[in-house]
C-alpha cells in the first residue's frame, strides 16, 4: 500500500470508476489531480463526493473542461476510466514519455489478498457476473465441508469498482469481477480465475478491429501465473481459440458435448451437469470425475438459449473456483435476471412487454429475437458501433412482424434490410424511443411480445443503456 505515497497520479475521468480510485490513491498518501472533459458546473456532486478528503488533508487536485498536455508534467501514473480511448491525444504523448497507464481494476488486482474471479465477454457477463456472486455468496451462508470463503463481494464492471473495497478483503474472502474489453486492453495483471464467455463483433468503434478487440479480452488469461484457472466457451470460436494460450487447466461451458477427459458443463437429458477429471475432482468441492448433475432447464428463469449458456458458464467458473455444488445450485434457483436484460416489464392489452436495453450489438439483440416463439413488435436502433447488421436484418426478416426503427442508426438498418425486396412485416421510422413505444403501442395485438432490443448503443439520445431502459419501463408503465 505504500507505493503510492508520494506520487503524482492523474485520473481521466470523474464517473464512479475514476472517483473510487481517487479515493483510494489518495488515501494512500497519492498526490491525485482529476481531469474531466466536462465543465465544473457539471462535477460539482463529483467534487462534493470527495470533499471530505480534502478536508482531511489529502491531496487532490481538479482540472475541468479538458485533459492539458500540463497534466503529463511531473506525472509519475496516468490512469484511465473505461470510457477514456487510447487515442486520446494526452494518453499518446504519456505513452511516447513512457508514464505507464493503468485504471482501476490494475490497481484492484496489483493489491488485493484475496482470490479474484474476472469475467468477460461480447455478451452475458453481467449475468454470468451475478450468478457466480450469488453462488458465491450461498457458499458463504451454507458453508459445507468444502466451502473456504470468509465473504463474497461482487463489482467491476458493474455495481461498484472493487476499489473502492479493497481495504476490507481479507484473504479468505473471494471476489466476482467483470471486466470489459476497455478495461481490459491496458492490463497487465490476470485474476487466477479468468472466464472469456464469446469473443463476437461488438466495440468496433473503439477498438478499430476484431483483431484488436480479440486481443484486449484475451489480456484477462494473458498474466496468469501456472495455477490459475481458465474458463471459456467451448461452442464460440473467438473464445475457444483462446485455450492454446492457457497457462493451467481449462474449463469449459457449452451446448455442444464435453470432450471427454475435459472439465466444465454440458447438457444431459435437459439438465446442466458438470464433469471434472480426476486430479480435480479431488481438488474442487469434492466432486468425482463422472459428471454431476447440477440443475434442470425447467428451474431455469430466464428465458433464450443465451441465458441457458450464461447458467452454464456461471456453474462452470464456480466449480472451478471451489465452491460447492450445493452453493453453485442455491445460485441458480430463483434468479429472475438483471434489469435491462429481458427484464418483463409488464402485460398491456394481452401483449408481454420486454426491456432488453444492454443489448448494444446487433448480435445480441439476435439473441433476444430467438429468445421468443410468439409475433415479435422490435423497438431496433441507437446509435451503431461501426458493426455489421446484415444478419440482424436476416433474422428480422424471419422473425418479426413489426419493427419500429428509431435513433441515429435507424437508415443502416433500413439499408440492411433492403426493403425493396419483398418482404411480410412492417417497418416504422421514429425519431426518438418515447415515439418508438407511442408507434409500438398502436401496432401490438393480443398474443404478442413487444421486444425493447435495439442492437445499438444509447448515446444518442441517453447517457447509458440503463438509463435509456429506465426510461422505456417508465413509458411503457404510463401505458397502463
Amino acid at each position: 500500500m505504500k507505493k503510492w505515497n508520494g506520487q503524482k497520479i492523474a485520473i481521466l475521468g470523474a464517473a464512479r470508476q475514476g472517483l473510487a480510485l481517487a479515493r483510494f490513491l489518495a488515501v494512500q498518501g497519492a498526490q491525485i489531480i482529476i481531469s474531466d472533459q466536462r465543465p465544473e458546473s457539471q462535477l460539482q456532486a463529483a467534487q462534493d463526493s470527495l470533499a471530505d478528503l480534502t478536508a482531511a488533508g489529502k491531496s487532490v487536485a481538479w482540472v475541468c473542461g479538458g485533459h492539458p498536455m500540463s497534466l503529463l508534467d511531473g506525472l509519475d501514473i496516468l490512469c484511465l476510466s473505461g470510457g477514456v480511448p487510447l487515442t486520446l491525444p494526452l494518453v499518446e504523448e504519456a505513452q511516447k514519455r513512457g508514464i505507464p497507464l493503468s485504471n482501476d481494476s490494475q490497481i484492484f488486482l496489483e493489491v488485493v489478498s484475496c482470490k479474484v474471479i474476472g469475467i468477460t465477454g461480447s455478451a452475458g457477463k453481467t449475468t454470468t457476473t451475478t450468478l457466480v456472486g450469488r453462488m458465491a455468496q450461498a457458499a458463504v451462508e451454507r458453508p459445507g465441508s468444502s466451502a473456504r470463503y470468509r465473504r463474497a463481494w461482487v463489482g467491476g464492471n458493474i455495481g461498484s469498482p472493487l476499489i473502492a473495497e479493497v481495504c476490507e478483503m481479507q484473504a479468505g474472502d473471494i471476489a466476482v469481477m467483470e471486466l470489459s474489453s476497455f478495461q481490459l486492453e491496458i492490463m497487465t495483471r490476470s485474476p487466477q480465475v479468468a472466464a472469456v464467455l464469446n469473443v463476437t463483433p461488438n466495440h468496433l468503434d473503439r477498438h478499430g478491429t476484431m483483431e484488436a478487440y480479440k486481443a484486449a479480452k484475451a489480456r484477462l488469461l494473458q498474466f496468469q501465473s501456472p495455477g490459475g484457472q481458465i474458463i471459456l466457451g467451448r461452442d464460440d470460436p473467438g473464445a475457444w481459440s483462446l485455450a492454446g494460450s492457457a497457462h493451467g487447466p481449462v474449463f469449459s461451458f457449452g451446448l455442444s458435448d464435453l470432450p471427454a477427459g475435459q472439465s466444465g458443463t454440458y447438457l444431459q437429458e435437459d439438465s446442466i451437469y458438470l464433469r471434472l477429471p480426476v486430479e480435480a475432482g479431488t481438488v474442487h468441492s469434492g466432486l468425482p470425475a463422472t459428471g454431476v448433475r447440477l440443475i434442470g432447464k425447467d428451474q431455469i428463469a430466464l428465458r433464450g438459449e443465451h441465458n441457458l449458456l450464461n447458467v452454464m458458464a456461471a456453474c462452470a467458473i464456480a466449480a472451478a473456483a471451489g465452491l460447492p455444488v450445493e452453493a453453485i445450485q442455491a445460485g441458480v434457483e430463483g434468479f429472475t435476471g438483471v434489469p435491462h436484460r429481458l427484464e418483463f416489464v409488464c402485460s398491456l392489452g394481452g401483449a408481454d412487454w420486454y426491456n432488453d436495453s444492454i443489448a448494444t450489438a446487433p448480435e445480441r439483440a439476435m439473441a433476444a429475437i430467438r429468445s421468443f416463439d410468439e409475433p415479435l413488435v422490435l423497438l431496433a436502433g441507437g446509435r451503431d458501433k461501426n458493426l455489421p447488421w446484415e444478419d440482424f436484418a436476416a433474422l428480422v426478416r424471419q422473425r418479426v412482424d413489426h419493427l419500429v426503427l428509431f435513433g441515429e442508426a435507424a437508415e443502416l438498418i433500413l439499408k440492411a434490410l433492403d426493403l425493396s425486396n419483398k418482404h411480410s412485416f412492417t417497418v416504422t421510422s421514429c425519431q426518438g424511443l418515447h415515439e418508438a413505444v407511442q408507434v409500438a403501442s398502436q401496432i401490438v395485438e393480443p398474443g404478442d411480445v413487444v421486444l425493447f432490443s435495439p442492437g445499438g448503443t444509447s448515446f444518442d439520445e441517453f447517457i447509458d443503456f440503463e438509463e435509456r431502459g429506465e426510461c422505456y419501463v417508465q413509458w411503457v408503465k404510463e401505458l397502463l
